[in-house]
């Protein structure tokens, strides 16, 4: 797994996932936290939904299409998810300076 998503996760669920944790490691101790969460502190758990943008509707029609399942290992996923997709865009938007024209870069 990335470690800028793994960084990022530590901090928002304060949290001590090591570097070279896979994927499926990683939503093993998300679903943990955020099962401890959704019977311990809800509020802080919809916060940091909000925070990084998981869908809502999708949240919702995953639970209810999944009756009976480990919310916290959906939710888990819907967050790495996310992350990868914000990971991607930063790439896809970054950009290399020298194929840029000078008159064409923002002035500092």
């Amino acid at each position: 797994m990335e470690n800028e998503i793994i960084k990022y996760l530590n901090k928002n669920f304060d949290a001590a996932i090591p570097d070279e944790s896979n994927r499926e490691q990683l939503e093993i101790f998300l679903a943990d936290r955020i099962n401890y969460l959704v019977m311990n502190d809800f509020n802080h758990l919809v916060q940091i939904l909000y925070r990084i943008d998981v869908s809502e509707k999708k949240l919702k029609d995953l639970l209810v299409q999944n009756p009976g399942t480990n919310a916290g290992k959906m939710i888990a996923s819907l967050i790495i998810d996310r992350q990868i997709e914000k990971n991607i865009t930063r790439r896809k938007f970054r950009q290399d300076d020298s194929a840029i024209d000078d008159n064409d870069k923002w002035n500092e």
